[in-house]
Parts: structure tokens; C-alpha cells; sequence
């Protein structure tokens, strides 16, 4: 595609985006309970909201479950809704499973997931034969062995004993002994917040019968029921088989793959030695191995026999690696986090290494908890942090089902993410999925600029994961562990973007085309990989040591971070340059044939200015507004200088070529003109609630807080705020632009969960903003917009008329002002857990109403600009 085909394809696409790159979300079905007319409900509400599509996620009752999952009337109502999606041109994904893991009912003992529990006990000299008996159901001995020592000073050796017979024979020895037993254990882990008819144990995800058998008995009658050309993907959640480190057939799996019997050197998992590390690494690897060829691969051979795409969130319990992606169709990670490596880096990484153009993501889990609280500048700001760590499909968590007769707020999720048209704010909800829905098909455009590789030093890893030495299985949360966050901020500081590589992607990875790797940590690479590091550095490439011994291939050494970010610089120039350097703005760089795109968000509470410089210089560069899809402005200079609000964005394309716009709209200039006036709007304010009580309209001053007046703190609604606005005839007949400003932001700390409701990695801005939350702009009777984000301004030059103008504001805040006297929720769990046991628990719910801050929280002024 030429250069001027590829602009005119970028623009155009810009400003009326591909239908398949819209957010979709997830659908939790609880129970299950649904119904043929809120499903086509729901369905029309989403699709109205501008959503690309849905996820089923079938879950834990809420009410007393109107069939079981696997039931034909489950089937039919799943069919109805993919018809139903069908027809509003929805996209329908299905979840091949109901809560985490995959497992159920079908999975008996031989299918379900295993770990390896080990029993040390300390005896005298004396000889003894020990009968073989299982402790608990399904236990296996799976090996024995014993050392000279005691429980307080460990054997420096141990040697495996013989069971003949079923019996353990442990001869004399000369004084005090320890004997170590592994025994093969279910880990009797059931299914997580399963729906019902759903329930039963986890299955064995390195057991290619256990994924065969949850594929025959669940997954392929539903696909089948609803038919695959209704489906858009069939999906895996996230791996969360915890402790399952077993599998019948791992010790002949290890010698097939690893050359050499683990068994007699098995104790080395638990105690350290000569060659403990290597085995460890052997043994997990080959779990990451069994996972990825008995569990992605079958799944997704499966998948493609029915002609459809395969989704997974490969990472977590068993121990996944970056690569285990490889025979999915589309990766999908979660977790935010642009100078960090959440679960997103994971998968974002893999589809580049791998060549998949689109890359998932679950955003909002855990937004701004409890449930109800999330603003759309929270949605924003978290789908930023998607965005820069290479995201470009949104799946939100997500869009609870719920009963048009229910009672109270309605069924909702126990974590927090409640994402429909209950929320006050929903008129919101168009822009901000528009907006998505721009930047996510601009970032599926070309490939990404990730100059930097930083190796996932899995050896190294291996050695300290795993329960029995006080790691967890999950490979990624240790990898990240190891590599450290900071590290990824210096990165990400320096001015450049990076993708994590492991020893298999070094198979497909050409060494001539990367320019640096990064080695975290590292002491131990398999001789494949070092060989490749060397061809990296013959090609020219630089192979950088950070920390520790180093590594033989490297081609430069750091013992700490301080020298990292000069040497990435000695490699090769950094990709941008940010001038001051503004540790809150991400970019994402994308190259389109020849043409440079690149995204650039504020994820901080502060105004930045700066001035961006790219190290590839294109002679003209555009500045494109994700909100409009409008062109702003176009020049020669290298260097521009932006202004970024709170959690604003703003894209840049650079490409050789003239440019378009007149020289009053050059890139120098900022697009908004000077401000010639500004008239504070602190007159006389009326405001009425829409609630149908009887206090009618109220005259109020502002700044102006629900919270604060009688009767109101637990109202989530709209309120209607009225005034008048004076226009000079001078400003109109001049052509200068009037604008409304509801205020500026300031920051504001997110607190922790003692301060402000915020679990663990719960993401909520970190801004006071002034208006809570949304405001609907009507002049002179119609509707000229809705404010939501910084900058709060609208441009209202072709609805004021000269002289005296109508304004009225339909100020929206958040649902979670009624969730502070919610009590219908609580009878609904008690009855649920009544009836079927202990599967959830809500979370967070006592912290509502922490910090709320609902109505116009500002002055609002007029502002006059020159055009």
C-alpha cells in the first residue's frame, strides 16, 4: 500500500472505525436464571451503548437456579441470545465452562488436578517395614526416599528406598534418619462461584483425557446447541488450578522430554543440592510443556475443527509460559499497569512474537471497588494502561445480568465492575465506547515498535517456584517478581516499548531483527537460547546483563539499574524523547508501511506540557483527537509541544509527505486559540432532583454536593441544574468560540482499602474533578453534549445565540449512593448460600460510600476563545 492509500486508510478508519474493533463485555449469567425478554433487553441496551459484543460467563445463583448448567433449556435460551445478538449485530462469544478452572461433575478422581504432598517424619536406626496405605482417598506414594539427619538438620543426601509389595522397606541405620515421602494428592480444588448443575472438581490441565472429556461432555454440546456460526470465540479464563503440580504421567513425561529419570533426584524439589536447580527447572519446564501441548493445544485443535477462533488468558496455575500462547487464536491477559508487567504484557508479548494481530484484555475487574462506584473516567483511565502495554480489544468485567423485578439495585457481581444501565452516568456510555472503540482499531493498524526484548530468565525462575520451597506455580507473578517493576519503569522511562521473549519464542524470533535484549537477573539459559543471544549480538544487536554474574552472552554488563537505561541508549537512540520527562505519559508506538503512529495518554492526576520528539523524523506530523476522530493539526517541526490533561490522550502521525491544513493550524500551535474572556456562571443556579419527589425546584449556590443537603446522600439519579447565560453579538459577529468550562481537576489520593475502599489492584483515578460525575449540556433546549473527562469543556459557537440562552445541565453521579442503604443483595446471598452452600462473597460493600461526591462540585464558566 502506498503511502498516501495508507494515510487515507488511517484517516478514514479513524473517523468511522471497523465494527469488530468495538468493546465488548462480559455477560454474567447467574444461576441459571434468565429470561428470554431481559436477555433481548440487555442485548439492545448494550448494542445501543455502542458495545461490539459479549462474553457468557455462567456463575453462581443469585436465586433459585431455573435449570442447570449442561441443560437443554440452558442451550436454547444461549441460542436465542446468539440469534438475538446476531440481529443487532453483536458479536457472541462463549465461555466453555462455568466459574475457574475448567472442571465439573464429569471430571472424576483419574481427571482431576493433582499436586505432589510431601511428608518428612524423623526415626531411630531401627530396621522397619512400613505398609503402603493411602492417608486420604486418592493418594498415590509416589516415591520414598531417606537420609541421615534430623527434621532440624537436613540430610545433605538422600537415597530413594525400595516398596516391594506394597510394603516401604527401610533398613538399619547408625543413628538418626529422616524419610521423605511424595505422594501424588488430589488438590481438591472444586470449581470457583460455579452456576448450578456446574459443580465438581477442577480437572488436570496436564492431562490431555481430563481436557478431551471436559471438551466431549461440556464444551462441544454447547457449541453445538448454539451453533459455531453463531460464535464469535469460544474462551478460557484465567488458570487458577492452584498448587496443581502432578500429573499420573509426569515422571514418564520428564524422561521422554528431559533425557534422564527424576525420579531418584525428586527430593531435589524440596531440597536443595547439587543439581537441584537443574532439576527443578527441568521439572517445572516440563509442566509448562505438558500444560501447553495436553490443554491450549487440544482446546485449540478442537476450536479450529469447528471453524472457530480459540481465546485464552494463559497464564497463572499451571505455570504458563509467554510462549504457551502460540496455538491460541487470540491472547487475552488483565491487569493494569503500563510500567509494570501485568498478566496483559504476558499476552500482548505472545501475540507480537506469534504474529496475532489482535490482543484481548480484561479491563475494569476490579475497577474502583465496590461494585457501582466505577465513574467513566475511571473505565478511561484503566483502559489506557490496556492500551500501553499493547492492547487493542477491550472485554469489560463486566455486565451482570439482572431481572427486570428484582429487588433493590438488582442481581450484581461479588467483585466490583458492575458495567450497565443502572448506573446513572450511562449517557456517558457512548462517548467513552467510541472513543475506545477509535484507539482500539488504530492500534490493530501495522505492527508495534518494541525495540526492546527483555528475556523471561525462566531457569533462573524455575528454580524457586512451587509450593514445596514457598513459591506459588504462577510463572508469570514470579517471572514479574524476579524481574522487578522497576526495571520496567526505567524502560519505560528511557523512552522505549519492549516485549518479553522466553526460550521458545527464540525459535521464531530472526536475532537480526532486534536491536537489544535485556537479561533481568539472569544466571542460567538453556544452550539453544545462548547460542541465539549470540546470534543477536553478531548481528549487531546489543545483549545487556542486568544484575548478578551476568551472563557469557552479553555483550555488556550492568550490576545495577543505574547504568541500564545509558547502555539502552548507547544500543540504539531512544524511540521517543519527552522534554521534560513526564514519568505519567505513556506511548505506544505503531508503524503503518511507512507511516508513524503513535498514542500518547496521561495516566496521572496532573496537567503536563512537554514537548514530544520522535527518533524516526517524518517532514510532516499530525495530531488526530481520539474523541472526535478530527484532524487538529498538522506541521513540519519535529518537536511538539502538547498539553495533556488528566487522563487525556492524544495520537500523532508522522509520515513523509505535504502537509494538508493551512499554516494558521501548524503543529507549533496549540488547536484551542487564546482565551480572550472568561465569565464565571455563579449566578443564580436552580436545580431540581429527577426523582419524582416532591421538593420541585430549589435555588442553590455553587460549588454544590448532594451529599451535603437533607435527605440526599443515598440518591443515585440525575439532577437537572437550570441558569442563564448573557452572549455578546460582538463575540458571534467575530467568530470567536464560546465555550462552557465546569472547572479544572486536582489530584486526589486514591487512598488504600483502610482509607478509601480500594482493594489490592482496584484502579480508580486519582483526580478531584468538578462535577460528579457526568453532565448532559442542553442550550436553549437541545442537547450540545455530554462533559465526562478533563478537559471539562464543550464548544457551544452553533448553539449560543446572541443575548440571553437558555443552559441546563442533567448532572448524572454514580449508583453507588443507593448501594449505602442496599439491603436487598444481603437476602439474596443469605438465601443463595441457604440453598446452595458457601460460593461467593461480596466484597468491599460496607465502603460505598467512602469519599462519594455527587452534583456540580464547581463554578462553571463562559469562556471566549479567537477561532
Amino acid at each position: 500500500m502506498g503511502q498516501t492509500r495508507t494515510i487515507d486508510h488511517l484517516r478514514t478508519g479513524f473517523q468511522t472505525p471497523a465494527a469488530d474493533s468495538r468493546p465488548m463485555m462480559r455477560w454474567w449469567w447467574f444461576g441459571p436464571s434468565v429470561e428470554r425478554e431481559e436477555l433481548d433487553r440487555e442485548l439492545a441496551a448494550l448494542a445501543a451503548a455502542g458495545f461490539g459484543g459479549v462474553e457468557v460467563s455462567f456463575v453462581y445463583p443469585l436465586a433459585p437456579a431455573t435449570c442447570s448448567f449442561g441443560s437443554t433449556e440452558l442451550f436454547e435460551l444461549l441460542r436465542h441470545a446468539a440469534l438475538r445478538a446476531r440481529e443487532l449485530g453483536l458479536r457472541f462469544d462463549l465461555t466453555l465452562g462455568s466459574g475457574w478452572s475448567f472442571g465439573g461433575p464429569h471430571i472424576t478422581p483419574e481427571l482431576a488436578a493433582r499436586h505432589l504432598h510431601w511428608e518428612r517424619r524423623e526415626i531411630t536406626t531401627a530396621a522397619v517395614e512400613v505398609p503402603v496405605t493411602s492417608p486420604w482417598p486418592g493418594d498415590q506414594l509416589v516415591a520414598a526416599f531417606v537420609g541421615q539427619g534430623s527434621v532440624q538438620e537436613r540430610p545433605e543426601q538422600l537415597v530413594e528406598l525400595e516398596i516391594s509389595d506394597g510394603v516401604l522397606q527401610l533398613p538399619a541405620g547408625l543413628g538418626p534418619r529422616v524419610v521423605l515421602l511424595a505422594w501424588s494428592r488430589l488438590t481438591g480444588q472444586n470449581v470457583k462461584r460455579a452456576a448450578a448443575g456446574a459443580e465438581g472438581p477442577v480437572l488436570d490441565h496436564y492431562s490431555a483425557a481430563a481436557a478431551a472429556e471436559h471438551i466431549r461432555q461440556v464444551a462441544a454440546p454447547m457449541l453445538a446447541a448454539v451453533s459455531p456460526d453463531l460464535v464469535g470465540s469460544v474462551f478460557c479464563d484465567s488458570l487458577e488450578a492452584y498448587e496443581a503440580d502432578w500429573t499420573p504421567d509426569a515422571l514418564a513425561e520428564f524422561q521422554k522430554r528431559r533425557g534422564y529419570d527424576a525420579r531418584p533426584r525428586l527430593f531435589q524439589l524440596v531440597e536443595d543440592g547439587d543439581g537441584s536447580a537443574q532439576l527443578r527447572a527441568d521439572f517445572y519446564r516440563t509442566l509448562s510443556e505438558l500444560y501447553e501441548d495436553n490443554f491450549v493445544a487440544v482446546f485449540a485443535g478442537w476450536a479450529a475443527e469447528q471453524g472457530v477462533p480459540f481465546r485464552i488468558q494463559s497464564y497463572g496455575v499451571p505455570p504458563a509460559t509467554v510462549s504457551s500462547y502460540r496455538h491460541a487464536d487470540l491472547c487475552e491477559g488483565e491487569g493494569w499497569g503500563w510500567t509494570e508487567l501485568p498478566q496483559t504484557r504476558w499476552a500482548s508479548s505472545a501475540a507480537h512474537l506469534y504474529g496475532r494481530e489482535v490482543v484481548s484484555s480484561e479491563v475494569w475487574t476490579w475497577v474502583h471497588s465496590p461494585s457501582f462506584r466505577a465513574t467513566p473516567l475511571d473505565l478511561k483511565g484503566e483502559a489506557h494502561e490496556h492500551f500501553l502495554s499493547g492492547v487493542n480489544q477491550l472485554i469489560g468485567h463486566g455486565w451482570p445480568y439482572s431481572p427486570a423485578d428484582a429487588p433493590g439495585l438488582g442481581w450484581f457481581f461479588y467483585a466490583a465492575g458492575a458495567i450497565d444501565d443502572r448506573n446513572p452516568w450511562w449517557p456517558a456510555m457512548p462517548a467513552l465506547t467510541t472513543y475506545l472503540h477509535r484507539l482500539s482499531w488504530l492500534l490493530r493498524q501495522g505492527r508495534p515498535v518494541t525495540d526492546v526484548k527483555i528475556y523471561v530468565p525462566a531457569s533462573d525462575v524455575y528454580d524457586r517456584i512451587g509450593p514445596a520451597v514457598g513459591g506459588s506455580l504462577n510463572l508469570w507473578q514470579e517471572a514479574a517478581d524476579h524481574i522487578g517493576a522497576d526495571l520496567i519503569r526505567l524502560v519505560r522511562a528511557s523512552g522505549y516499548d519492549f516485549d518479553l521473549v522466553d526460550d521458545d519464542a527464540t525459535r521464531v524470533l530472526d536475532p537480526a531483527e532486534v536491536p537489544v535484549v535485556v537479561l533481568p537477573f539472569t544466571t542460567t539459559v538453556p544452550a539453544a537460547t545462548g547460542q541465539w543471544l549470540a546470534d543477536v549480538a553478531a548481528a549487531g544487536g546489543s545483549v545487556i546483563s542486568v544484575g548478578g554474574a551476568g551472563h557469557p552472552a552479553a555483550t555488556v554488563g550492568v550490576d545495577d539499574l543505574d547504568r541500564l537505561g545509558a547502555e539502552l541508549r548507547r544500543a540504539m537512540p531512544a524511540d521517543v524523547v519527552l522534554d521534560p520527562p513526564a514519568a505519567d505519559i505513556g506511548v505506544v508506538h505503531r508503524r503503518v508501511d511507512d507511516v508513524d503512529v503513535y498514542l500518547l495518554a496521561n495516566t496521572g492526576p496532573e496537567v503536563r506540557s512537554f514537548t514530544f520528539t520522535a527518533r524516526t523524523v517524518r517532514s510532516t506530523l499530525e495530531e488526530w483527537d481520539a474523541g472526535t476522530g478530527e484532524l487538529l493539526r498538522s506541521g513540519s517541526d519535529p518537536a511538539v509541544e502538547l498539553t495533556l490533561h488528566p487522563y487525556q490522550s492524544s495520537v500523532l502521525l508522522g509520515f513523509d509527505g505535504p502537509s494538508p491544513l493551512a499554516e494558521a493550524q501548524q503543529i507549533g500551535v496549540q488547536p484551542s486559540g487564546s482565551e480572550l474572556a472568561r465569565t464565571r456562571l455563579d449566578g443564580d443556579w436552580l436545580i431540581t432532583f429527577l426523582d419524582g419527589g416532591e421538593a420541585g425546584q430549589q435555588q442553590v449556590a455553587l460549588p454544590h454536593r448532594w451529599e451535603d443537603q437533607p435527605g440526599r446522600a443515598a440518591y443515585s439519579g440525575l439532577a437537572d441544574y437550570e441558569t442563564t447565560v448573557l452572549v455578546d453579538p460582538a463575540d458571534l459577529a467575530a467568530g470567536h468560540r464560546l465555550l462552557l468550562d465546569l472547572g479544572g481537576c486536582g489530584p486526589a489520593d486514591a487512598g488504600s482499602a483502610a482509607e478509601a475502599g480500594i482493594r489490592g489492584r482496584s484502579y480508580r483515578v486519582q483526580v478531584s474533578t468538578p462535577v460528579g460525575e457526568v453532565a448532559q449540556v442542553f442550550v436553549n433546549g437541545v442537547e450540545a453534549g455530554v462533559l465526562w473527562a478533563p478537559p471539562y469543556l464543550l464548544d457551544l459557537t452553533g448553539w449560543l445565540q446572541p443575548g440571553t440562552n437558555d443552559l441546563r445541565l442533567v448532572v448524572a453521579n454514580t449508583a453507588a449512593n443507593a448501594l449505602t442503604t442496599e439491603t436487598a443483595i444481603h437476602g439474596l446471598v443469605d438465601d443463595s448460600v441457604a440453598r446452595y452452600g458457601r460460593r461467593f462473597r461480596m466484597q468491599d460493600l460496607d465502603r460505598a460510600g467512602d469519599g462519594l461526591a455527587s452534583g456540580l462540585l464547581a463554578v462553571p464558566s463562559l469562556v471566549v476563545r479567537s477561532a
